[in-house]
């Protein structure tokens, strides 16, 4: 890591002006006309811009010290794939032969702009289309593995967070062996739906998939636009599936049955990978808590999140993740 990249890390952004972005911009031939619009984002910085002739861009910028090059290149490598593949998903625009770009210390990426609404994921219709789609964006995914991108799983999404926290010091005393305590029984409660799964394939997954990484778009043409693959990584393909349900287990189960009535006409599903919901569902939980602590050196984050880090806040990560620690006891959702 330069000298540079250590500085952005400690202080993410802290070059990224509206002048430094129109400056990025312009350094790959852009011509911006000077109205930006920042977008709902932390991790990264997004931004609207528009241009003195033609479309709107999204230029995302990328945090430091989060992916190397590889791993961004593998991911925009995918996206590209997909659109290859008539699939509809948002991908990065190929400028003077690149998608990755450098301006001094920022990184960054030029999009088009993709207009839509929020999905309406109550609808029976809507969960069997998103489950088509889905089954096909996993028929690409499976055709060959990330190198760079990582897994998610119990090390990754469970292990590491926890060890963070309890090295960060981030919990206050009177709660902290009471909260690594419920941890430890989750973390053995995913362990065992592991189990119980067995040996399940994994494949490349968007790994984040959302109702807000979805555009739905109406008319001729239309249905849901995939945005934002930065979370991206390996992993089984029910966790791109578990984030569409809502509601009790009934409702859940009946979303889960349509989804995979339209996803099997693309891609076969393991159904022992019902198994891991609630395990998948626990480890997300463990480590959003662990992203929002290591990201408490930027001030987007207080900013952001005041809740995080006070007395209520962990009280009420202990009850969620006992309630978990019961709901990975009970068996799956919905089988064939």
């Amino acid at each position: 890591m330069s000298a540079a990249d250590a500085t952005s890390f400690e202080t993410p952004f802290a070059t990224l002006t509206p002048d430094s972005l129109l400056d990025a911009l312009e350094s790959v031939g852009l011509r911006p006309d000077g109205r930006l619009l920042a977008l709902n984002s932390y991790e990264n910085r997004v931004y609207q811009v528009f241009m003195e002739e033609g479309a709107a861009r999204v230029v995302k910028f990328y945090r430091a010290g989060r992916w190397p090059d590889a791993a961004i290149l593998e991911e925009h490598a995918f996206s590209l794939e997909l659109a290859a593949a008539e699939l509809p998903v948002v991908v990065p625009q190929v400028i003077e032969g690149r998608t990755l770009h450098r301006h001094g210390d920022l990184r960054f990426a030029v999009f088009p702009r993709q207009g839509g609404r929020a999905p309406e994921f109550e609808r029976r219709e809507t969960l069997e289309w998103m489950g088509r789609f889905m089954g096909r964006i996993h028929a690409v995914g499976g055709r060959r593995p990330f190198r760079e991108r990582g897994e998610i799983g119990l090390r990754s999404f469970g292990e590491e967070p926890r060890d963070f926290l309890r090295r960060g010091g981030f919990l206050p005393a009177d709660l902290a062996g009471v909260y690594f305590g419920v941890v430890e029984q989750a973390l053995d409660g995913a362990r065992c739906c592991y189990e119980r799964a067995g040996e399940v394939a994994t494949l490349r997954l968007h790994g984040d998939c959302h109702a807000g990484n979805v555009l739905w778009v109406e008319g001729e043409g239309g249905g849901p636009w995939f945005v934002d693959f930065d979370d991206a990584r390996m992993g089984p393909a029910v966790q791109d599936l578990w984030m569409l349900l809502s509601g009790g287990r009934e409702e859940q189960s009946r979303q889960l049955a349509d989804i995979l009535a339209g996803y099997e006409d693309f891609h076969e599903f393991d159904t022992r990978e019902l198994h891991l919901v609630e395990a998948l569902r626990t480890l997300r939980l463990i480590h959003y808590a662990g992203w929002l602590a290591r990201r408490w050196h930027d001030p987007a984050f207080p900013a952001a999140f005041p809740w995080f880090n006070t007395q209520r806040y962990w009280e009420e990560r202990i009850l969620e993740l006992r309630e978990q620690i019961a709901l990975m006891q009970e068996p799956p959702l919905w089988s064939a």
